[in-house]
């Protein structure tokens, strides 16, 4: 059953959301290569969908078939969370072996900051440091003015490898090879009430929709329609595995779930209750989807967040923008310094999972919207 408010936020389950958190940090995937993030989710899937598969673009996909499975295939619902994160890409080897690299996603520089990366190479994975050159550095530098202004672009950037470039190229790194945040900086880090990490974005999502098919396995029998959960590839920087699993996936509805930004621009607070999404800049949710989401939330004993996150989008909004969702909506955890090194409350990603769940269950019988 949904937890009610006080058991989300009363730290009951905190311990195993933060062991599954931990591993799903600790796996690398970055856009197009989330092969260590979709093992996780495979093997959490098998143990409680009717089906698991992955798709040709890469899309983990986990089934669970409701009552009337066989009656209307088309209102079945999509809940999409998405496995990659931001990241980095070489763009070129320079002779002394230090790579250019350019953003993966929406990322910036400061994202990061001077760091240890995973160089993830075709034959090897060997470490790196994300460098902005000496802060002893004048303007008569190739990246001093930027860098001492605090404007650092991916020009003023390299990686340092300590290898020559036929090492590089033995390893097989070349141009497109992809550069992610070391597992050295990747545990998660406890800040009174709350856990922070870079790559919430997207992982607590995950965790909250791996909660969700564990919770909805309980009681598939009065599942009122099928339920596919999508985890996503190359959503930071496409929304290719979205739009591929929109277009093949029976279902007129797609749910994302992301983290939500927490900014007194959108009147958004940094606590357990969801954030309902009414729109972002691809387009404005489905009202009868965003009132569904919002009163999952409140059966649940939220008080859910309203907000219009203009600059944001999400593999939902992807999705009904390219007209290959009829209906869309967007659940999202709160989240603090997004694309950035996130923070999130206890409680909140259970609270996600309850609503995730609640929704489910308040699917009309008759599809009506």
């Amino acid at each position: 059953m949904p937890k009610t408010r006080e058991q989300a936020a009363d730290g009951e389950t905190t311990a195993n959301t933060e062991a599954l958190l931990k591993r799903l940090l600790m796996a690398r995937g970055p856009g197009g290569q989330e092969d260590e993030v979709r093992s996780i989710c495979q093997e959490h899937l098998q143990r409680h969908c009717d089906e698991t598969w992955t798709d040709p673009a890469g899309n983990v996909i986990g089934l669970i078939k409701g009552r009337n499975s066989s009656a209307d295939a088309n209102r079945a619902v999509r809940i999409m969370g998405h496995m990659d994160e931001i990241a980095m890409l070489v763009k070129r080897v320079e002779p002394d072996g230090t790579l250019r690299v350019v953003a993966l996603g929406g990322a910036n520089p400061v994202n990061f900051g001077v760091c240890p990366v995973d160089i993830l190479g075709d034959e090897q994975i060997l470490p790196g440091v994300l460098s902005f050159g000496s802060m002893h550095a004048t303007t008569g530098s190739p990246q001093g003015q930027d860098v001492l202004s605090g404007a650092v672009q991916w020009k003023d950037v390299h990686i340092i490898t300590r290898k020559d470039p036929q090492a590089l190229q033995r390893m097989g790194v070349r141009p497109g090879t992809r550069v992610v945040l070391s597992q050295h900086w990747r545990t998660p880090f406890r800040v009174n009430d709350a856990i922070a990490a870079h790559f919430l974005d997207d992982r607590a999502p995950v965790v909250a929709m791996l909660q969700a098919v564990e919770q909805v396995q309980h009681w598939r029998s009065e599942l009122p329609c099928d339920a596919y959960f999508v985890f996503t590839t190359l959503e930071e920087e496409s929304n290719a595995g979205a739009m591929y699993a929109a277009a093949h996936l029976p279902g007129e509805t797609t749910i994302a779930v992301e983290v939500g930004p927490v900014m007194s621009e959108y009147a958004t607070q940094l606590k357990v209750d969801p954030i309902v999404n009414t729109g972002d800049q691809k387009g404005y949710y489905s009202r009868h989807v965003v009132t569904a989401l919002a009163t999952a939330a409140k059966d649940c004993g939220f008080d859910p967040q309203f907000a219009l996150l203009v600059d944001f989008a999400s593999d939902a909004s992807a999705v009904m923008s390219s007209g290959i969702s009829a209906h869309a909506g967007c659940l999202a955890i709160p989240t603090e310094n997004t694309h950035g090194y996130e923070l999130v409350v206890d409680g909140a990603i259970e609270a996600c999972a309850a609503t995730l769940v609640r929704y489910l269950r308040n699917q009309p019988s008759n599809g009506a919207p």
